[in-house]
């Protein structure tokens, strides 16, 4: 009970990030509570844990004599402790594994708290990503505590986990990095406070059996590897190559990815069948620097119909939208079937009129593109 008689107040508890602080938090003791703008699916964790949360338009800060933990969304607008200082402060209560880079990290930290799960070990883990085979995106074992930690606001340099784990360097956050020398910098500065330290990009991809498709998910197996053992019978973490049904012949399967090289992967990994894609692009930043290789990423699928932008935590930048990535997908594939979609359901009903049996469709991004899913198999079971 190492947080014993702490009061804990979290901004934006529906969060990936925040929702799984919330249960470790009150797993070690501390009163917690939280709010937050909207329903999302990690709150069905947090309520099942028995947590209070207040869903309201008004942000509503901490309640005298709480603590406010602030999400990174509302940093600015609320005053309180950031997400990344309660993490850093939570890593230092329990032996931890910390795991980082640009691509494949949520995977990796599932694949590690997985394999310690299945040898007994009861393992803590704040995952930003539901695994179903663990029972969601967090829990307070006694064993290793296994983190995935975040460089898009460099604070996971204040992590100071036993073991370090990075999957790989690539400049994903324009709008923090200049360059991605200045990624890797960030990462070496950090890594050399570590006692040990697994470098992704130093290993060849798992030679065995990962239950997961894509080469990129060997080389997730790689990390994990190094950093523990035994991964053949992990299936993988939810919206990572998630299949979510079938209709008349057609599967639907949705997918995490919103890099340039994280799209690429995932195409990679669904090839074998024709391949119709709806393209969520997330943040205003990432589209703007990223368009071109956007287009020239999911011109591996056969159809692709993109939304606007999910904006997360950011405003809107003028003449930034998703028909950015449309026109950067056109010119890498002239005549290639693409469509530009600006809604979800708009995206959903053009593939759904296109698909045929032996297809697969995708639905892929960060924001909430998943919200295609039932759509789509509704629309093709009609």
């Amino acid at each position: 009970m190492r947080l014993e008689g702490r009061r804990l107040w979290f901004v934006g508890i529906g969060g990936a990030g925040l929702s799984g602080y919330a249960l470790l938090a009150q797993a070690w003791g501390a009163e917690v509570a939280g709010w937050d703008r909207y329903e999302t699916p990690y709150l069905e964790h947090v309520r099942g844990a028995g947590i209070p949360v207040t869903i309201s338009d008004a942000l509503e800060g901490a309640p005298e004599g709480w603590e406010a933990v602030v999400s990174t969304a509302f940093a600015c607008q609320v005053p309180g402790r950031s997400r990344a200082d309660l993490l850093a402060e939570l890593v230092t209560l329990q032996d931890s594994i910390v795991v980082a880079g640009a691509h494949g990290k949520t995977t990796t930290a599932a694949m590690i708290a997985f394999v310690l799960d299945q040898l007994g070990t009861d393992p803590a883990f704040l995952i930003g990503g539901d695994v179903p085979q663990l029972g969601g995106n967090a829990r307070a074992g006694s064993g290793w505590l296994i983190v995935e930690g975040d460089e898009s606001d460099r604070t996971i340099s204040h992590l100071r986990p036993k073991i370090a784990v990075v999957t790989n360097v690539d400049l994903d956050h324009h709008a923090e990095f200049g360059s991605r020398a200045e990624v890797a910098e960030l990462f070496e500065t950090w890594l050399a406070e570590v006692p040990r330290v697994v470098r992704g990009e130093d290993l060849d991809p798992l030679g065995s059996d990962v239950g997961v498709t894509g080469e990129h998910n060997r080389r997730n197996a790689a990390s994990a590897v190094a950093a523990l053992a035994k991964l053949a019978e992990f299936n993988g973490v939810g919206r990572r190559l998630e299949a979510r049904g079938e209709a008349n012949g057609v599967a639907v399967v949705d997918d995490y990815a919103h890099h340039p090289a994280e799209i690429a992967a995932t195409l990679a990994a669904a090839r074998g069948q024709r391949v119709l894609v709806l393209f969520q692009p997330h943040l205003f930043s990432r589209t703007r620097y990223c368009a071109a290789e956007l287009g020239h990423a999911l011109a591996a699928a056969d159809v692709v119909a993109v939304t606007d932008v999910y904006p997360a935590r950011e405003e809107p930048i003028e003449g930034v939208t998703g028909k950015l990535v449309v026109d950067a997908l056109a010119e890498a594939r002239p005549g290639m079937s693409v469509a530009w979609t600006p809604t979800i359901e708009d995206g959903a009903h053009f593939l759904a009129q296109r698909a045929r049996a032996g297809d697969v469709v995708l639905t892929i991004g960060a924001g909430d593109v998943d919200r295609a899913v039932p759509l789509l198999l509704e629309e093709l079971g009609a």
